[in-house]
């Protein structure tokens, strides 16, 4: 009988230690809609996906943009919770433009706690491979090992040093590790999402995913559990419906306009009155063209809240159609993303590991549900409030 209890408490040793070590690699395929396994031929996702959890789309936040996507990733906030509300856009409270990375130099546009930061506050380490954002300091810490989002660097390589890390000694080997692949949102905006181009760099991208996945196995024996996501998915545009900004005569010395490309952003400046607002709405509610102003409440069941960095006015539209400020220069066809309300937008969500359950597919889910899950994976407990609820994810774990 002693021998048996014995036997049982260790097997319950066994399990929480097996519960403490488990480690997420999250890989982020930029642009990877949540038909492009079937479309253009994914084998090695489409295998990970038999191992373990697909799900039918990764519904993206509002706008479906790369840079408020990875960060509600990692955040599991709404963009106007954690700070980037889109790849561009303006403030008024500063009056000053943000650009994609500006968090680094000033990491105060994030106004949250991202995964990796909430890892390192309770003895986790963390690494990072370009995940937007990813190297600012966000109160007083950065991921234990990062490399510039800026820098160029091959994919083989960035597979090389994922791998890297998860062989470290425990002692200072990360269990988060996040990478990130651009190339088929790239070849998607050039040639649009059914394109050859695409369905090549899809090809590339699942040969180095697999690579990965097989080298942890050969090359490790870290309880690894991969989650691969997209930010957005990917829609036609075409030339011919592209709306020209200019034609709109929006005065830019009463407001800051921001093309979103899917959407344009109207601020008021500082002495810009609320009639002229106003006024401004109504005359371009008059404008004919493939555009809508977006209602308040449409905005608000977006997840957009009030704040210095909401535009009084936003003109949205569907694909094919894109707002250009240069007719000229920017007037082909193509393919792009940052709708709402389009099952384009999707993206990928793809789960497989000792932690996860097998052989599942569940339905769509929104991306803020993702940084609780990780945080349960790496038995974290969430230190701030979030959008995202882990009990969207949690029947997935065994």
């Amino acid at each position: 009988m002693k021998h048996v209890v014995g036997m049982l408490l260790a097997l319950a040793c066994l399990q929480v230690q097996a519960a403490e070590e488990q480690t997420v690699v999250l890989i982020s395929i930029d642009g990877f809609r949540h038909d492009y396994i079937e479309l253009h031929g994914a084998p090695n996702i489409a295998k990970i996906a038999e191992q373990g959890v697909r799900s039918e789309g990764l519904i993206p936040v509002y706008p479906s943009k790369t840079f408020p996507n990875h960060i509600s990733i990692v955040t599991g906030q709404y963009p106007s919770n954690h700070g980037i509300v889109d790849n561009n856009f303006y403030d008024t409270e500063r009056q000053q433009r943000y650009k994609m990375g500006d968090g680094v130099k000033d990491s105060t546009w994030l106004t949250t706690l991202p995964i990796w930061n909430l890892a390192e506050f309770q003895g986790v380490k963390a690494a990072t491979f370009f995940w937007p954002e990813s190297e600012a300091r966000i109160n007083g810490r950065t991921p234990s090992y990062y490399f510039n989002y800026s820098t160029p660097a091959p994919n083989r390589q960035r597979i090389n040093q994922m791998v890297e890390w998860l062989k470290l000694p425990e002692v200072a080997r990360p269990r988060l590790v996040t990478g990130y692949f651009s190339i088929v949102d790239t070849m998607g905006h050039r040639f649009g999402p059914e394109s050859h181009q695409v369905a090549k760099a899809v090809k590339h991208v699942d040969e180095l995913v697999g690579e990965l996945w097989q080298r942890i196995q050969d090359e490790t024996d870290v309880p690894v559990n991969l989650i691969l996501v997209s930010d957005h998915g990917m829609s036609q545009i075409t030339a011919k419906d592209m709306i020209d900004v200019n034609e709109l005569e929006i005065n830019e010395e009463l407001f800051e306009v921001v093309n979103a490309s899917t959407r344009l952003m109207i601020y008021p400046k500082e002495d810009t009155s609320s009639e002229q607002i106003q006024q401004l709405e109504q005359r371009l509610q008059q404008k004919q063209g493939n555009f809508v102003i977006e209602s308040e409440q449409t905005l608000a069941q977006l997840g957009v809240s009030d704040g210095p960095r909401k535009p009084a006015i936003v003109l949205g539209t569907q694909a094919p159609a894109t707002f250009t400020t240069r007719p000229e220069e920017q007037r082909k066809d193509g393919g792009t993303h940052g709708f709402h309300s389009s099952r384009d937008m999707d993206g990928l969500f793809v789960a497989a590991g000792p932690a996860i359950q097998q052989g599942t597919q569940i339905k769509r889910f929104s991306n803020i549900h993702i940084y609780p899950f990780m945080a349960k994976l790496l038995e974290l407990d969430l230190m701030t409030e979030i959008d995202g609820d882990a009990k969207v994810l949690s029947p997935i774990i065994r």
